[in-house]
């Protein structure tokens, strides 16, 4: 809430639109107690001053330990007095400060904050497309420079869609999405068991092995006779014969 300016009307209603939008958003990781237009229903404490922001974030621990504020402006509220009444207070707290304007008064935001020396963990604008409000992150602080707040860190991220198209003159920064969760490998299928062959294909009777032959009655043995000598020494000539040899000589 501001405690310096008093809005329109139609200005108010918006701005307190966009923080119930963003208490349902952030609330999924922490704490988060709104002051919409008058009302002071959570406070920290910057020094000896108690101020109120737009939202505050707490853990959802026991202690409820501060974890960041949140500002919302509109166009009419982007000026030195909030800047130097509001956002430097909120800077300075152990615990980032966010800031979300619209994208008329972005230029205006950043200026503002070099002036007066506001750390802005994150600066965001919203617009409305339809009948619905869009977030989109135009700056982060780097690491060194939130580090010169003590125990300041950053937020984490709400669960905000960036716009389907990015406004040029601002060159905003495209919130980067959140990885989808990996799938775990379906479980092996067991493998089927093997189909038995059908009726274990009935193994076929073993032939029985051909009977042996019995040898024809053990062969009789064949000895062969040694053949007999039938030639014989002839008989020596007759004495008649040899004499007639002789005559005839």
């Amino acid at each position: 809430m501001s405690p310096i300016l008093v809005r329109p009307v139609r200005e108010q209603f918006e701005h307190d639109r966009v923080i119930r939008l963003l208490q349902g958003r952030y609330k999924r990781k922490y704490d988060v107690v709104m002051n919409p237009g008058a009302e002071q229903n959570a406070s920290v404490t910057s020094g000896e001053l108690a101020v109120y922001p737009d939202l505050v974030l707490f853990s959802l621990e026991r202690g409820r330990r501060l974890q960041g504020t949140i500002e919302v402006e509109t166009g009419e509220s982007v000026n030195t007095l909030e800047a130097m009444a509001e956002w430097g207070p909120f800077s300075r707290l152990r615990a980032p400060f966010v800031l979300y304007v619209p994208p008329n008064s972005l230029d205006a935001a950043r200026r503002l904050c070099a002036e007066h020396n506001v750390i802005a963990s994150e600066i965001w604008t919203y617009h409305t497309a339809a009948d619905q409000i869009r977030f989109t992150m135009v700056h982060r602080a780097p690491e060194s420079q939130q580090s010169r707040v003590k125990g300041s860190g950053r937020l984490e991220d709400p669960e905000i869609d960036p716009p389907a198209t990015a406004a040029s003159p601002m060159n905003p920064v495209k919130v980067a999405k959140k990885p989808a969760p990996v799938k775990k490998p379906a479980p092996a299928k067991k493998a089927a068991p093997a189909k038995k062959a059908a009726a274990a294909k009935k193994a076929a009777p073993a032939r029985k092995p051909a009977p042996v032959k019995r040898a024809a009655a053990a062969k009789k043995a064949t000895t062969k006779k040694p053949a007999s000598s039938k030639k014989t020494a002839k008989p020596a000539k007759s004495a008649k014969a040899a004499k007639k040899a002789a005559r005839r000589r």
